[in-house]
């Protein structure tokens, strides 16, 4: 069958298809114009980050760059083990929700539109052998979850941007307790020695950028033992990016 009649049914079917399903709001469901996007309401109350920003976690800052490197409090007090971090959205209000019914709720189409604003956050930081790999899950709570919402985030991310990727540059070997309730010292001590490089693919990061990729930071500790075997597998340098960063009074 020729192009020239494909395409007409093609477009019919998609058509077709728009008409009973159609697009509908990531966060509320209202019908919109295409899909994997966000009606009015949603987007505004979707915070979005931007202007002046930590060069370490991404936090907003108050004030204009100028034109030197910028930290918040936290980060000057605490070294992170990367070089740079950004992050598409505060984790507050949709954002929040949206971020919640990507890891608990069964919705990996999220992961989708989220790309897009990772590439936006992370877009600086990329550079010509960039691998980007996500925060790993432990296996036995993959099996439970039947999905790492960081490796789709970060399949999405490396689609938006055409970077290399690597799902399985790192491992989560042991088990750790949620650690949601857990202070910032806690969650370091829980985490160290929990990740490490897949010993099959620390050949690919040797000498090269490596763009970690998660959902959410809160304290940075789970990022910072995924940066640390990165530095350890031999990378380069370490960047991370994340959906959305815990304002430090949530």
């Amino acid at each position: 069958m020729s192009w020239t009649l494909i395409k007409p049914m093609r477009a019919g079917f998609q058509t077709a298809v728009a008409l009973i399903y159609p697009p509908r709001c990531l966060g509320c469901g209202a019908q919109v114009e295409s899909d994997f996007g966000l009606c009015g309401a949603c987007w505004r109350d979707t915070p979005f980050i931007g202007g002046t920003v930590c060069d370490s976690c991404g936090i907003p800052l108050e004030g204009a760059r100028d034109g030197h490197r910028v930290e918040c409090d936290d980060c000057m007090q605490t070294p992170r083990p990367w070089r740079q971090g950004r992050a598409a959205l505060l984790y507050a209000d949709r954002a929040r929700q949206l971020v919640l019914a990507l890891k608990h709720g069964d919705r990996p189409d999220i992961a989708r539109p989220a790309g897009v604003w990772l590439a936006r956050a992370a877009r600086p930081m990329l550079e010509r052998e960039t691998l980007i790999a996500p925060v790993p899950l432990h296996w036995t709570r993959l099996l439970r979850r039947r999905y790492n919402q960081a490796a789709l985030l970060a399949r999405a991310l490396a689609a938006q941007t055409g970077a290399a990727l690597c799902p399985d540059l790192l491992i989560r070997h042991r088990r750790t307790p949620m650690l949601d309730h857990a202070s910032a010292g806690d969650r370091l001590t829980i985490l160290a020695g929990a990740v490490s490089a897949h010993p099959r693919r620390r050949r690919r990061m040797a000498g090269r950028p490596v763009l970690l990729v998660d959902d959410v930071m809160t304290s940075g500790a789970t990022l910072a033992a995924c940066a640390a075997a990165c530095h350890a597998g031999g990378a380069a340098s370490v960047d991370v990016v994340v959906l959305a960063r815990v304002a430090k009074d949530d």
